[in-house]
């Protein structure tokens, strides 16, 4: 391929010698350039283009797929700053490390009887810190000296801890008595103390939170039972 594209350029340098002799070299010169040619001649020669020996326009033809990779480089910088903001935005809400559990110091505690579902009532917690807090588990229900403790609905458990950011609130259903009367041991609380678990099944969340209830009190009998600790208030009362 060298002899083949090399042979134009010698011939094109023996016009010029021969145009200069005959006191026209200014306009023969003008007229046929050899560098283009030579340019043409290195860009196209493959030998030459894997050597690194290439001209300028094989640097040319580089730099044309640099600018196609240089433009995936940048998307993918993007898309890595995207993550990071991500990871970011997540970590704002505290790693386990630097959340606290919610309980009665840094929550607001409500209950309220609901018409419907029948014999129900919803507890809602409120945090009302400065730090995110998790609900842990279900809550530990009491009334009045009540020697046993409700047995938590096992379908209602989350897929996640219930984590709430100052502000946020979030809610466990109570169902109170059996709809059917089948239930036993039926009487009436007027005391209600909610208990909250730690990060482990029965362990000591810190202080309990005692709502207010209804002046009348709250009928309950041996079906009482709780939802876990749920982030919507139409979950927790659909059981």
């Amino acid at each position: 391929m060298r002899k083949y594209h090399a042979l134009p350029v010698a011939l094109l340098a023996a016009l010029a010698l021969t145009a200069c002799q005959d006191g026209t070299g200014t306009k023969d010169e003008s007229a046929a350039q050899p560098e283009p040619a030579s340019a043409t001649v290195t860009a196209t020669d493959p030998a030459e283009g894997a050597n690194g020996d290439g001209g300028t326009g094989g640097t040319t033809g580089t730099n044309g797929a640099t600018g196609t990779s240089g433009t995936t480089g940048t998307r993918t910088t993007k898309d890595t700053q995207a993550t990071k903001a991500a990871k970011a935005k997540k970590a704002a809400k505290g790693p386990t490390a630097t959340r606290v559990s919610c309980n009665g110091s840094n929550t607001t505690v409500t209950a309220k009887p609901v018409p419907r579902p029948l014999n129900h009532m919803l507890l809602t917690v409120k945090n009302t810190g400065t730090k995110t807090c998790d609900l842990t588990y279900y809550p530990v229900l009491r009334f009045d000296e009540m020697q046993w403790v409700p047995q938590p609905v096992k379908e209602s458990k989350p897929q996640a801890v219930t984590t709430l950011a100052p502000g946020e609130s979030g809610y466990a259903g109570v169902s109170l008595s059996a709809a059917d009367g089948s239930g036993q041991g039926g009487t009436t609380g007027r005391k209600l103390t909610v208990g909250f678990q730690g990060r482990t099944p029965n362990s000591d969340g810190g202080p309990s939170a005692i709502p207010a209830l209804p002046a009348k009190g709250v009928y309950y009998d041996s079906t009482l039972k709780v939802t876990y600790w749920l982030r919507d208030m139409d979950d927790a009362l659909s059981y």
